[in-house]
């Protein structure tokens, strides 16, 4: 039996994700009602008891400067992303190459492999195929790529954004973890 501050706990870690759904309801309505809200929390209500998915456990950690450091890369990156595929769909003059790579990810955690797979698919030029769960890999369509060392920058590129997200929202274990990996790597290749 679950005891009454466990309880608490659990309905607190899984608040995220209720108000996200409330959120969510508003937003494909259009409207920022109360009437828009009730019904939205209503509908988060009947999702979050009719399909019981297994909790997602949040590190309760949220690093603002790191989170900030991720929102105005990833805007940047947005836009430059666009630029660069328009302007090789209007380069008439040659193919922009393209090709699947494989990304092994250091952090063993679904919501971490999740937000870079969804950050890597958002930005232009670049689109997840496939995720290896077991193995922590993710294969990544990406579009400019004529050569091996195009294909590494991507990879390197894919990983950056997991350690923006580990740093924004990860648990101290997942930094102390990302930042052995980003020194040992380092050391490496020095």
């Amino acid at each position: 039996m679950m005891t009454p501050q466990k309880r608490l706990t659990r309905v607190w870690r899984q608040m995220p994700f209720f108000v996200w759904l409330v959120a969510l309801w508003m937003l494909l309505w259009g409207q920022f009602t109360l009437v828009a809200f009730l019904t939205g929390v209503a509908a988060a209500i009947f999702v979050t008891r009719v399909f019981r998915l297994p909790p997602v456990e949040l590190s309760g950690r949220i690093n603002g400067w790191y989170g900030l450091i991720f929102l105005v890369t990833f805007a940047i990156e947005v836009v430059r992303g666009s630029v660069v595929v328009a302007l090789q769909v209007f380069d008439f003059r040659r193919q922009p190459g393209a090709a699947i790579i494989a990304v092994p990810l250091v952090i063993d955690d679904d919501l971490i492999m999740t937000h870079t797979a969804v950050t890597a698919s958002l930005v232009p030029g670049s689109l997840l195929v496939d995720v290896d769960r077991d193995q922590r890999i993710l294969y990544v369509h990406v579009v400019g790529v004529d050569s091996a060392a195009d294909a590494d920058a991507q990879r390197r590129h894919v990983q950056l954004w997991e350690r923006r997200i580990v740093r924004a929202v990860g648990s101290r274990k997942q930094v102390a973890q990302i930042s052995a990996h980003q020194n040992a790597t380092a050391g490496g290749s020095a």
